[in-house]
């Protein structure tokens, strides 16, 4: 399944940017592993004194931009779960502006954000490989909006490229 199946009927169109992001012929499965390199790979690489700063007063640092992604991945892991199984209860929205500062991130170590990346990503792939494709297609109820299980997914990915692609630009 790639995410050119995606119909705009199955996701907010404020998601769209992230989508964007999502080569048209990325496989779910394997783009999610090819990610996890990618992201892996990334914050593996970046000097020590970069992970602490922010690129204007009142941004977050490298280390919560990373939390963020984690959380983020957590909470469309949970939606995709939810979807997938037919849950029909609405979804809620998330402030990741609260989680920020909750989450501690700065300070914790590269490694345990790495390790918390893992372990998320980890999960996340075993749930993918339990759902079968009319799983995937399952429209649920997040914040108010349509979304099906793939999407979330697939957003998910796309949430990631467009935060390294910050980074790459204003932080380093």
């Amino acid at each position: 399944m790639n995410i050119s199946n995606l119909e705009q009927t199955e996701y907010p169109i404020y998601y769209q940017n992230y989508l964007n992001m999502v080569s048209k012929e990325t496989d779910l499965l394997v783009g999610f592993k090819d990610n996890s390199n990618t992201v892996l790979d990334f914050f593996e690489s970046l000097p020590s004194e970069k992970l602490t700063s922010a690129y204007a007063e009142g941004k977050w640092t490298v280390k919560e931009v990373f939390q963020h992604l984690i959380d983020t991945e957590r909470v469309f892991q949970y939606r995709c779960f939810c979807i997938a199984r037919r849950d029909k209860n609405a979804l809620p929205g998330f402030d990741e502006n609260a989680y920020v500062p909750a989450s501690k991130a700065s300070l914790k170590s590269i490694e345990s954000l790495i390790e918390e990346f893992k372990a998320v990503r980890h999960s996340f792939l075993v749930l993918l490989n339990s759902l079968n494709e009319e799983d995937l297609k399952v429209v649920g109820n997040v914040n108010g909006n349509a979304m099906s299980s793939r999407a979330a997914a697939f957003i998910v990915l796309g949430h990631y490229m467009w935060h390294l692609n910050i980074i790459k630009e204003r932080y380093l």
